[in-house]
């Protein structure tokens, strides 16, 4: 089983944009050093060359940390660079297909955005997480639909495996939704978008610091 792999904590998304060329690795390094638990590649705009280069650096990089690196929506990318998993949205491949691919031990990932029926669905079909949002006004995806709070709680009642939750979270307003039942908290702006990126990993870890010690 993978779904141990995932530990609760920061799911760090990596965005070109935001992210000086050169400096992927040192970048995501200080997102890790600050606490990442999960580092997922995300470059839609590169090409397939870069792309392969790139995510074979960000192996490297995840294995010496022991942490889980997912490939954003190319399950050929995850299989080629032997990523740890793959994250798939509304126009991937089926779980089903994606898992004859990658093999037993490879984390599926599946957005759900708000909608819980495809959740339990993606968990039936083999699914090793879920990832629910946005919830909050997103830079990187502003034009999102919406996710509530309570898909949260219903999926933590019905669901026995990881819950991500994505969508304009900070340190600020992220421990609402821990407590609605997320287990992870993926960030993309909130991280690789500020100017001390270990710093900001920092704050995002203390909420799960804090969520162990009992503090609200």
């Amino acid at each position: 089983m993978t779904r141990s792999t995932l530990a609760d904590g920061l799911y760090a998304i990596t965005d070109n944009s935001l992210i000086p060329p050169g400096q992927l690795i040192s970048c995501v390094a200080r997102a890790i050093a600050g606490g990442a638990t999960v580092i997922q590649y995300r470059n839609k705009q590169a090409s397939g060359h870069q792309r392969h280069t790139e995510a074979a650096a960000l192996v490297t990089l995840c294995r010496q940390h022991n942490i889980p690196l997912i490939i954003n929506d190319d399950a050929d990318l995850t299989a080629a660079v032997s990523a740890s998993g793959v994250h798939l949205g509304r126009t991937d491949a089926p779980i089903r297909q994606t898992r004859e691919q990658l093999g037993p031990r490879a984390i599926i990932g599946v957005s759900c955005y708000n909608d819980l029926e495809r959740a339990i669905a993606a968990a039936q079909a083999g699914a090793d997480y879920v990832a629910f949002g946005r919830f909050f006004p997103s830079h990187s995806k502003p034009d999102a639909p919406p996710a509530e709070t309570t898909v949260l709680r219903r999926a933590r009642r019905q669901l026995d495996l990881p819950i991500v939750a994505i969508g304009g979270i900070t340190p600020g307003n992220g421990q609402s939704l821990l407590a609605a039942g997320a287990n992870l908290l993926a960030a993309i702006h909130g991280v690789f978008g500020q100017p001390d990126i270990q710093a900001a990993a920092v704050q995002y870890a203390s909420l799960f610091r804090a969520r162990i010690n009992g503090i609200d």
